[in-house]
C-alpha cells in the first residue's frame, strides 16, 4: 500500500489582517505549516508529502524548500475541493492518501498513524478524523449513521443543522484519508452551489455515501490537536496551549520549570534533568541545555548549547554561542553569535561577547567588550577592558595567551597578539604584539601640581 500526504496550505488567512502567509505565522518557534510537515514526515518520507500552495506561493516554497517535501501549485484558490482536484496529477500513484490542514499545528504524528490504520482496516473509501470539543460552534457536525456506527452519513454545516442536530458535538476537523480511486473517480462531481462558489471538499462524504462507498468517522483523542486559527488571538491561544506541552514534557524528563505558565520554551530545545528553569525565560530555536545548569529569571537564550553545571545568572542574553561546562554567565551579560566560553569560565556583569572564544578558567567579571578575540585559559580580563576589533573598514582579531592579565580600562587595537603570561597595566592602550611574560604599558606618564586646587579655588573667590 503506498501512502501519501497532501497538506492544504494554500490559503491567504485574510482574518488575521497580516501581510504574511497564515501557513509562515509561528507558534512554538516554528511556523505552522513546519509543524504539520514535522509531523507528517514521522508517518511517510518527505518525497511523499505534497504541500498544496497558492496565496504567495514562492514565499512558501522558499520557506519550507530545506523539509524535502514536494509543492503542488493550486495558482487559483477555489476551495479544498479544487485542491485536490489540483494535485490529482501528482498523487495519482498512491494508493491511499491523507489530507492535512496546514494551519492545524498540534495534530501529532500518532493520531496521523491511528487515521491511516483505521482507514485501512475499515477498508473505508473515505475517513474523517472528528473530535467533540466543549464548544463546536463553527464547525461542521458529523453524522453518523446511527450512534456507536463508524459510518457516516452525512457532514452537516452548522447553518445548515436542523433544530434536532443543534446539539451534534462531534465537528469535522478537515483532516481526511481517502482510497485515491474512489476520490478521482468522484472528485469532478463537486459544484460550487454555495454561498462561496467553491468546491468543497467535505461534499465528497455525500457523494460517495451516495455511490455506495463506505464513508467512517475516527474521533481524536485530545480535541485541541485539531484545532485551527483564524485570527492573531486564536494563533496564541494554540501558542501558549503548544508551549505548555513542551514544558510538560520537558518536566517529565526531570526539569524543573518554576512557573511554567511565564516561560517562553521553543518546541526543539532540548534540556537534561536536573536543570532549573526560573519564571520569564526564554529558551528559543535549536538551544540545547546540559543536566544541572540553573538559568535565572529573564535570560534569554536562542540556538545556543549549554554544557552541564552552567549557571546563567539574570537578565542574560546569549545567541548562537556554546557554553562549556561549569561556566558562569552573568548577571546581565550579552553573548552574542559564535562565542566560545569554556569550561569553568566566567563572563560577569554587563560584558558583551561577539566571535569570542574564552579557554578554561579565564575571567572576564565586569562592563568588557570582548569582540573577535581568542583567550587562551586562566586568563584574567579586567573591568572595562576593549578589544578595538574594527578600523572602519574591517575587523580584526585578538589574541591572548594563557595566564595573561589584562589591567582595568585597557584598550587592545587588534590586529594583535598577548603572549601567555604577560602583563597588560591598567588604562594602557596597547597597540604592538606583547611577548611573553612582558609587561606592556600604553599610557601617558601622570603629572601631579601640588596646591593646584587650593589655588583655583582662591582665584575663583577673587572673581
Amino acid at each position: 500500500m503506498k501512502l501519501a500526504i497532501l497538506i492544504m496550505a494554500a490559503g491567504k488567512g485574510t482574518r488575521l489582517k497580516s501581510k504574511r502567509p497564515k501557513v509562515l505565522h509561528e507558534i512554538g518557534g516554528k511556523a505552522l505549516l513546519r509543524h504539520v510537515i514535522a509531523s507528517a514526515a514521522q508517518v511517510v518520507p518527505p518525497q511523499d508529502i505534497f504541500v498544496v500552495i497558492g496565496h504567495e506561493a514562492a514565499r512558501v516554497e522558499a520557506a519550507m524548500k530545506d523539509t524535502g517535501v514536494k509543492f503542488v501549485h493550486q495558482t487559483e484558490q477555489r476551495g479544498t475541493g479544487h485542491a485536490i482536484q489540483t494535485a490529482e496529477a501528482a498523487v495519482r500513484g498512491h494508493d491511499s492518501l491523507l489530507v492535512l490542514s496546514g494551519d492545524v499545528p498540534l495534530l501529532k504524528s500518532e493520531t496521523i498513524l491511528r487515521l491511516r490504520d483505521f482507514h485501512l482496516e475499515q477498508r473505508a473509501a473515505m475517513t474523517i478524523l472528528t473530535a467533540c470539543p466543549q464548544d463546536p460552534t463553527g464547525y461542521g457536525r458529523v453524522l453518523r449513521k446511527k450512534a456507536g456506527s463508524p459510518e457516516v452519513a452525512a457532514i452537516v454545516e452548522q447553518k445548515s443543522l436542523t433544530p434536532e442536530q443543534q446539539n451534534i458535538r462531534e465537528i469535522n476537523s478537515g483532516i481526511y484519508a481517502f482510497q485515491t480511486a474512489p476520490l478521482f473517480a468522484h472528485i469532478h462531481e463537486l459544484t460550487t452551489g454555495n454561498a462561496h462558489g467553491e468546491y468543497y471538499l467535505t461534499d465528497m462524504a455525500r457523494l460517495l455515501v451516495n455511490a455506495g462507498e463506505r464513508v467512517v468517522a475516527l474521533e481524536a483523542a485530545e480535541p485541541v490537536e485539531v484545532l485551527g486559527a483564524n485570527t492573531i488571538a486564536e494563533m496564541m491561544d494554540l501558542d501558549r496551549e503548544l508551549r505548555l506541552q513542551t514544558a510538560r514534557k520537558l518536566m517529565a524528563q526531570g526539569v524543573t520549570i518554576l512557573r511554567p505558565d511565564t516561560t517562553v520554551i521553543d518546541t526543539d530545545v532540548e534540556i537534561g534533568p536536573d536543570t532549573v528553569i526560573e519564571p520569564f525565560v526564554q529558551l528559543l530555536g535549536e538551544t540545547k541545555i546540559g543536566e544541572d545548569c540553573r538559568i535565572r529569571s529573564y535570560s534569554v537564550i536562542e540556538n545556543s548549547i549549554l554544557a552541564n553545571h552552567v549557571t546563567v545568572r539574570q537578565g542574560c542574553v546569549i545567541t548562537n554561542s556554546r557554553i562549556e561546562r561549569g561556566a558562569l554567565i552573568g548577571p546581565f551579560s550579552h553573548v552574542r553569535p559564535e562565542s566560545e566560553i569554556g569550561e569553568g569560565a566566567h563572563v560577569g556583569n554587563f560584558v558583551e561577547t561577539k566571535k569570542a572564544k574564552l579557554g578554561k578558567g579565564s575571567k572576564a567579571n565586569h562592563l568588557t567588550y570582548l569582540g573577535d578575540v581568542e583567550i587562551g585559559s586562566g586568563t584574567n580580563i579586567g573591568a572595562g577592558v576593549i578589544t578595538c576589533n574594527y578600523d572602519g573598514v574591517n575587523k580584526h582579531r585578538t589574541l591572548i595567551g594563557d595566564g595573561v592579565f589584562v589591567g582595568s580600562d585597557s584598550t587592545l587595537v587588534a590586529p594583535l597578539t598577548v603572549g601567555n603570561g604577560a602583563y597588560v597595566a591598567a588604562g594602557s592602550c596597547i597597540t604592538e604584539n606583547v611577548p611573553e611574560d612582558a609587561l606592556a604599558l600604553g599610557r601617558s606618564r601622570q603629572t601631579t601640581k601640588p596646591g593646584w586646587a587650593s589655588f583655583k579655588r582662591k582665584a575663583g573667590k577673587k572673581e
